[in-house]
């Protein structure tokens, strides 16, 4: 995959950031500090949440009490899934994990939606810094790209406190990954799996000799000799543009030898792209793992872990849609297969020195390619399916996703005994308290996402005037009847800074006072280059029909004859047989630049007093920045230039806002009702910024639903006022109840609504509505169940739930939109999970069968009249089952989907959209030491 230096995009937008602001420089501090504990709080912690040892309900009983003492200790509302827990839910990425959290919703398989808020309210970072998007429509992460595997534990703060980068809005979600072991470490894991939906053959078709590593070898790839030809004729190889090219160098160059030029540059495409069938192959997968610790002496510990992991997939997924206006007229199927490739690797470095200082490093590596072969037959409102015409769209799309991160951190505590053997660090800090805390962190990271070639084919087709069954088929005689797209996109984010915790303990009071710094830079180029390929005419219509290959085959684009014309002075003339052309398309409105920066200066006062109540207070100055510009790779001109010099157009992609916001917390401990029983009221103001691109004119082609997205260079900050009240109650055998009630208000949210297209075109715009919120409630529980009776004790239940009701005012910046005050998009009333578990007395096995269930949710708002779209509620039914024949070896069974439910978008009383993903099944064995 092709990349560019990021950090030269920083340079060049700080540039332009200056000649319309008088500062240019950019940043975002993400890393939290977490604090150690104040003694009443590690006191209570160890008294009152003690796990009875007599009593033995197995792994996920333990594993989930293990997070309790983190979850209390917080001043803000927290939830935490812990890596065995993830494990026996059964779910392979973080994303599926994530939806088992009260509040959270998965979108897409891949994008979290937290309290209702959708996928831009929430942030993900990874060990506590900012890292990049591979995801070419969003500045979110897809969080389907990392695997459970390299998760130690997952935690998502729903209440923001001053240690968190400002840009919060549903919560905050922290993908920590596991570090250096105890000991000597060894895990092998294999797997194997299928899934239901998949029939006996696939689609595919023939790609390059590395797929199965996940990366093009160069085969769909953008040839240097188109590259070099649109340069040399200044961005534009079409017949008209090369042959006046030609004749400024030579007066007797012919037509001719302008569509000779063309065709070659037509000829290095990768025309190879005939749809083939093939089997459907199995899943599998492959992880490993390794680590061990060393003493050196009495004061020095270094340990280390590594870890890769290997998978593989086939999805076929066969979706129906429909026009809600005529659905039995303008209706289609869509199938498609998917073979995923996704690949991970980690390397831990840690070194201890005595009991209080520690740093460690990160490395990982993640790859996720996807390549897509799709068919779709479909009927609009030009060839409604009584006509017994129709058409059909072939696309073929290879898309590597690639991400790489480098982290170092380190924690001092500065205690008697470093003072006592680092004179010199006990008189540097002699100023701060004794068991004071200094951390401090780096992190530079890369994303990666190339679509080394995107191929859409049209076709028109005659069917059965009822069934719509496909009785032939011809490639569109268009001069764009074959799109081809590159698109690179290259994204870097460097993150670092430092934190100082100093406690102060007196009397019946335990105040620690922190404060920190941070920055944060964020680069992002993104290419994107199309061109067509096409006949306006033919000598014969047989030349249309067949496989996309033979259509476009060399015979077909060479094929030339003696010119017929008695006129022509040249005796040896020739002309092609057929009228194919070449060009570039687009209106170079989809590539950009753009970066950010923010320094940040925050501090925080956190006082417990009698062991029973608790203030937490903070505030968080950011200096936020941000530049983003069209860019036209291949504008040659200055009446059409690769970046504008207008310093008009230059400010409308900037923005600069300096704030402070505040957070204030209280919490109540005691023991109503329960052994420990905790409240906490958390309120805060924060902001939500707009993604990168969404300060541009870029317009792209959402891959979801397939409408054109047009950014809005006027679009600014939500600013956000939230206010939770959280009751949680621990008994000391393990059971614990939580109810939380919040609200959240949204003033200038920011949205998609529809804009006015073509007939055939759907297209939305970002912009900020006038206002938004929402409200609710959240119940949590875990119980085990051997109070029913001992034929119960290896029982237990664990759940939650969420009611919510959110509420979106348009504005005057929406467009005639049908429903001006209308829910949030993504926004569900109700979110169900439950889980019924058994752990066997002998700890041999264990089993769980897990529920979850989302309200109807909007998917689409609807424009002038047009109904609104809303996702109906999925039923997922999963389980899971562990064997542990002997202390090393495990054996596991998965199903999910088992219901069969689908996936299903209505607007008005009409399904438009319905896929069936189907019941996934898996088995995998494990043996470590």
């Amino acid at each position: 995959m092709k990349t560019r230096n990021a950090k030269t995009c920083i340079v060049a937008l700080a540039a332009i950031a200056a000649s319309v602001f008088s500062q240019s420089v950019l940043a975002l501090e993400a890393g939290a500090s977490q604090t150690r504990p104040a003694p009443a709080i590690e006191q209570m912690r160890v008294e009152d949440v003690a796990i009875e040892e007599v009593v033995v309900t197995g792994r996920f009983i333990s594993s989930s009490q293990e997070l309790v003492n983190e979850r209390m200790s917080d001043a803000f509302a927290t939830d935490l899934l812990g890596a065995e827990a993830i494990s026996r839910l059964g779910d392979s990425t973080v994303a599926a994990a994530l939806r088992r959290v009260p509040g959270l919703t998965l979108v897409q398989d891949k994008y979290v939606y937290i309290r209702g808020l959708g996928e831009r309210y929430s942030q993900s970072t990874l060990n506590r810094a900012q890292i990049p998007s591979p995801d070419l429509t969003r500045n979110v992460i897809p969080l389907n790209i990392f695997p459970t595997s390299i998760v130690e534990s997952l935690k998502v703060q729903k209440a923001w406190s001053a240690d968190l980068p400002a840009n919060f809005g549903g919560g905050a979600i922290d993908i920590r990954t596991k570090g250096i072991p105890d000991d000597l470490t060894f895990k092998f894991e294999i797997g194997l799996g299928d899934n239901s939906a998949n029939p006996r053959k696939v689609y595919s078709y023939a790609g390059g000799g590395d797929d199965s590593r996940g990366v093009d070898d160069g085969t769909r790839a953008l040839s240097p000799l188109i590259r070099d030809g649109v340069v040399s004729y200044q961005g534009n190889p079409g017949v008209n543009a090369i042959l006046n090219f030609m004749q400024r160098q030579d007066a007797t160059a012919s037509l001719y030898d302008a569509q000779t030029v063309n065709r070659e540059m037509a000829l290095a495409l990768n025309r190879n792209v005939s749809i083939v069938e093939e089997d459907a192959h199995p899943d599998y997968s492959a992880r490993v793992s390794f680590g061990d610790k060393y003493e050196f002496g009495r004061d020095w510990e270094a340990g280390f872990s590594i870890g890769g992991s290997y998978g593989t997939d086939w999805r076929f997924r066969r979706a129906r849609t429909a026009s809600f206006g005529l659905p039995e007229e303008q209706n289609g199927v869509k199938e498609e297969t998917t073979r995923s490739i996704n690949m991970a690797g980690t390397v831990n470095l840690g070194l201890k020195f005595g009991e209080d200082h520690e740093v460690s490093t990160t490395s990982l590596f993640l790859r996720n390619t996807d390549d897509e072969t799709e068919v779709f037959d479909f009927f609009n409102e030009n060839r409604p399916l009584s006509s017994g015409r129709g058409f059909r769209n072939y696309r073929l799309q290879f898309e590597e996703r690639d991400m790489v991160t480098h982290q170092i951190d380190g924690t001092h505590y500065l205690g008697a005994d470093t003072r006592e053997r680092l004179p010199l660090a006990g008189k540097l800090f002699a100023w701060l308290p004794e068991d004071s805390k200094i951390e401090w962190f780096y992190s530079t990271s890369e994303a990666e996402t190339g679509i080394p070639n995107q191929v859409t084919v049209a076709s028109e087709t005659v069917t059965e005037r009822d069934s719509g069954a496909v009785l032939s088929e011809s490639v569109r005689l268009t001069s764009s009847a074959a799109d081809y797209r590159f698109t690179e996109l290259d994204d870097e984010v460097d993150n670092y800074g430092w934190s100082v915790t100093a406690p102060l303990e007196w009397g019946s009071s335990y105040i620690e006072l922190s404060a920190g710094w941070g920055h944060a830079r964020k680069a992002r180029i993104y290419r994107q280059d199309q061109f067509s390929l096409g006949f306006l005419n033919v000598a014969d219509q047989s030349v249309l029909e067949g496989s996309l290959g033979d259509v476009f085959s060399d015979e077909n684009i060479l094929a030339d004859v003696a010119d017929p014309d008695p006129d022509n002075p040249l005796p040896d003339a020739r002309v092609f047989v057929n009228n194919i052309v070449f060009d570039r398309q687009g209106t170079n409105s989809n590539s950009y630049l753009a970066a950010t920066m923010t320094d940040s200066i925050w501090a925080k006062v956190d006082w417990t007093l009698h062991d029973t109540w608790r203030i937490a207070v903070g505030a968080r100055w950011e200096d936020f920045r941000l530049a983003a510009v069209d860019w036209n790779p291949n504008g040659f001109s200055t009446a059409s230039p690769q970046v504008t010099t207008g310093v008009e157009e230059l400010a409308r992609g900037t923005f600069k806002e300096d704030r402070v916001y505040p957070a204030v917390g209280f919490t109540y401990m005691g023991d109503l009702w329960a052994e420990t029983f905790q409240v906490r009221l958390g309120y805060s103001e924060t902001a939500i910024r707009p993604d990168l691109r969404e300060i541009t004119d870029s317009s792209y082609i959402d891959p979801i639903t397939g409408d054109l997205i047009r950014g809005n260079p006027g679009v600014r900050p939500s600013d956000i006022e939230s206010i939770d009240l959280r009751a949680e109650w621990y008994f000391d055998n393990g059971d614990n109840v939580t109810m939380t009630l919040f609200r959240k208000d949204v003033d200038n949210a920011i949205e998609f609504f529809e804009i006015p297209a073509s007939d055939t075109t759907i297209a939305r715009e970002i912009i900020n509505a006038e206002s938004g919120w929402v409200q609710g409630v959240e119940f949590e529980f875990l119980k085990e169940l051997g109070f029913m009776g001992s034929i119960f004790d290896t029982l237990f239940v664990q759940g939650n739930l969420t009611l919510q009701e959110s509420e979106l005012t348009a504005g005057p910046n929406a467009n005639v939109p049908t429903n001006p005050v209308r829910p949030l998009s993504g926004a569900s009333d109700y979110v169900v999970n439950f889980m019924i578990g058994f752990d066997s007395p002998d700890a041999r096995h264990t089993a769980s069968l897990i529920y979850n269930v989302f309200g109807e949710r909007l998917y689409v708002a609807g424009r002038n009249g047009s109904p609104d779209g809303y996702e109906q509620p999925f039923h997922g039914l999963d389980a899971t089952y562990f064997w542990y024949p002997t202390e090393r070896l495990t054996f596991k069974a998965k199903a999910q989907n088992i219901l069969g439910e689908e996936i299903d978008i209505r607007r008005g009383d009409v399904v438009t959209f319905s896929q069936d993903p189907g019941t996934m099944y898996s088995i995998s064995m494990s043996w470590s030491l």
